[in-house]
């Protein structure tokens, strides 16, 4: 009996049957990747192997265009578009490796996910096939490009299917650089779709959802609980992802989520005030510095790091200090280096929860004399978004300032809310 890798086959052996979809082997046991999601190694000794069906042929997976799903209710429902980034949600098992790759157009996410059809019309475009690690700030700039495209081109709404490990930056930096009188919400999956317990259906439902909503933000969708429920809805600049591999990854910190999806009713429910639908008209505002760097400080290190940015010509750096934002006085005089160099130096915790305040302690305050700009109550991977995106802007020194301490894009809560 011949197979390869890809093919649908089953083996009957012992008395046991074992379906499922053939893996790489570096052995010479039969590996089988189940319909429950585990894999089998069965020795091909005494078997019987009948082929059920032949792998389809592998995707261009650096191809990307246009597309536009047959649909029956095509031309009555809201336009949405769908930018694929890559990402698990649009994954699938590369059976050349065994391993999770971004494989998948926007049409095949429309043929994984019916249901999507009876909620918007959908047309798709693939700007990168990318895991999200890949992703760089030119690339925030050209996803932003094609976002005012589609919006400019009649989409009531724009989903971006993107990796859920750097999608709290790239949702920041389109919250930061596009004004937007629609939705436009940001969506993932932790556990790709040949999983049973894959997230990547019900949130592409539940984006969909927010997408021909009056919600005129950009958000990210993500399950709300473990269970299959409901999904959160995150302001962009507020989220984070808290935890490895659960489903409910995704939380809003220093803030509530807008609301949420009711999975089972299609309902939203609001928690607070939110920009509403033709609020704004779309505009793209700068681009992004991509010499910053984020860094975190520890106890014992050298200020040696600071240097070593500013002598790499690096134009901003954001510092994720102790619990208030403060960091050893050995620093002190690397942040004034770096402010007479014109190069601003941001500060936030690393806390998460609360507001940095250098104004209670002595070390605090020689930060400040020594022009380092508190970071408010911002995330600090949010601080450094916002900053790459400020210094495309102006690279005068107190309008950075003014800017980095200014509330754009729901970043900065005016107080605290704890």
């Amino acid at each position: 009996m011949e197979f390869q890798q890809g093919d649908r086959i089953r083996i009957e052996k012992d008395g046991v049957g074992y379906e499922g979809i053939v893996m790489p082997s570096t052995t010479h046991h039969i590996v089988l990747k189940m319909s429950n999601g585990y894999n089998a190694g069965i020795s091909p000794e005494n078997t019987k192997i009948t082929l059920l069906q032949k792998a389809a042929k592998a995707q261009d997976v650096s191809s990307v265009g246009t597309s536009e799903a047959n649909k029956p209710n095509q031309g009555k429902l809201p336009k949405v578009s769908i930018l694929s980034t890559g990402g698990t949600i649009a994954s699938k098992i590369d059976y050349r490796t065994g391993a999770v790759t971004a494989r998948f157009s926007a049409d095949d996410i429309l043929k994984a996910i019916p249901e999507l059809t009876e909620i918007a019309d959908f047309s798709g475009r693939a700007i990168y096939n990318i895991l999200s690690e890949n992703m760089r700030a030119e690339y925030w700039e050209e996803l932003a490009k094609a976002v005012a495209e589609e919006i400019r081109g009649g989409a009531d709404g724009i989903i971006i299917a993107h990796g859920t490990d750097t999608m709290m930056y790239t949702a920041a930096a389109l919250a930061f650089i596009v004004r937007t009188p629609v939705p436009i919400v940001f969506v993932g999956s932790q556990r790709s779709a040949d999983r049973p317990s894959s997230d990547n259906a019900m949130n592409a439902i539940c984006a969909a959802k927010v997408a021909v909503s009056d919600i005129a933000e950009v958000c990210v969708i993500m399950h709300g609980s473990e269970s299959d429920e409901m999904c959160d809805i995150h302001r962009a600049t507020k989220v984070r992802k808290m935890h490895t591999s659960r489903r409910d990854a995704f939380r809003s910190i220093n803030s509530e989520p807008i609301g949420f999806v009711d999975y089972l009713t299609g309902e939203i429910h609001t928690h607070m005030e939110y920009t509403k639908r033709s609020s704004n008209e779309l505009e793209l505002r700068g681009s992004f510095e991509p010499k910053c760097a984020l860094v975190k400080f520890t106890p014992g290190a050298s200020p040696d790091i600071i240097s070593y940015y500013l002598d790499a010509g690096y134009k901003g750096i954001v510092i994720e200090g102790t619990g208030l934002g403060h960091v050893s006085s050995e620093w002190v005089p690397l942040i004034e280096r770096a402010t007479s160099m014109n190069v601003p130096v941001v500060i936030t915790s690393q806390c998460l929860h609360g507001r940095v305040c250098d104004r209670v302690y002595d070390t605090g305050r020689d930060m400040l004399k020594a022009g380092a700009i508190e970071g408010k109550d911002m995330l600090p991977e949010v601080a450094l978004v916002k900053l790459m995106w400020v210094l495309s802007l102006s690279s005068d020194l107190s309008t950075v300032e003014k800017m980095m301490c200014e509330n754009i894009s729901f970043e900065i809560n005016e107080r605290s809310l704890e």
